[in-house]
């Protein structure tokens, strides 16, 4: 994890840079105060991945001396198929197509999202993939 600690440090220097020259050159607030919350968020991360990699032992990919194969083994788990995130996010735009043309529209949206999301989150617990 040090070679992302060291691109999100170097993002954060970016921002750290960037953050005050916008305000000198613009003087705009909205802009000012969404860089430097990107600021805040880029040290952040910086130094909860800098904390762990010191604490962790070193990945295949932070040693310079390891070989292609200490990187073998199983990646994680990746399901198979799920039509659970289509109907999430086709429950979001009902939902924003509510705040458009209606709250009657929107209540419906909520609705139908508990479902999905539910669904979504239990799909594992059920069926031939029970836990």
């Amino acid at each position: 994890m040090k070679i992302e600690a060291w691109v999100f440090g170097l993002n954060a220097l970016f921002f750290t840079v960037v953050t005050p020259s916008y305000w000198y050159i613009s003087h705009e607030v909205t802009g000012t105060s969404a860089l430097v919350l990107t600021t805040c968020l880029a040290w952040l991360v910086t130094f909860y991945l800098g904390f762990h990699a010191s604490k962790m032992d070193a990945r295949p990919e932070d040693r310079s001396e390891a070989e292609i194969v200490d990187g073998a083994g199983e990646l994680g788990f990746f399901p198979p198929y799920s039509v659970w995130p289509l109907a999430c996010a086709l429950s979001l735009v009902v939902c924003v197509l509510g705040v458009v043309f209606g709250w009657w529209l929107l209540i419906i949206g909520v609705g139908v999202g508990a479902v999905a999301l539910s669904g979504f989150v239990f799909e594992y617990y059920k069926g031939e993939h029970v836990h």
